[in-house]
């Protein structure tokens, strides 16, 4: 940390370089960073309503709109009726989706552990609990 710079601005700093990692692990798959997470949440949420969606995106639903049209455009989602509700649509991911939400988490675990490689195993049990500690706030 140069002595300039601020904590937050350090950790910001740190934030943006994961960020660009991330997109740079996308570039695969020519998805954007919001869509791969949408990918993610469909992954662990399956059959979702577009209002939990956004809610778990903390985008507006109608934006969550646009995020289904487009996981649908690609194949990736697919929109059913809801059983418990005949007004409301379930966002669905097809296998395509599923494998493709599999192979991005795969890469994202694999590019961050080449990014936290260079800190020792006991820096980086801290980190982990130091920002396991400022996740709960």
């Amino acid at each position: 940390m140069d002595q300039d710079e601020s904590l937050p601005e350090t950790f910001w700093a740190v934030a943006r370089r994961l960020r660009h990692r991330t997109r740079e692990a996308l570039e695969a798959w020519d998805l954007s960073p919001s869509l791969a997470r949408a990918l993610s949440v469909l992954s662990r949420h399956p059959d979702v309503r577009l209002s939990t969606l956004a809610e778990h995106l903390r985008i507006a639903a109608r934006t969550a709109t646009e995020v289904a049209d487009d996981l649908t455009e690609l194949g990736l989602a697919v929109r059913q009726p809801d059983p418990g509700d005949r007004r409301a649509t379930l966002l669905t991911l097809t296998p395509k989706g599923e494998q493709t939400a599999s192979a991005i988490r795969a890469a994202r675990q694999a590019s961050g552990e080449e990014f936290f490689e260079k800190l020792s195993a006991a820096d980086k049990a801290d980190l982990a609990r130091v920002l396991a500690q400022l996740r709960e706030d």
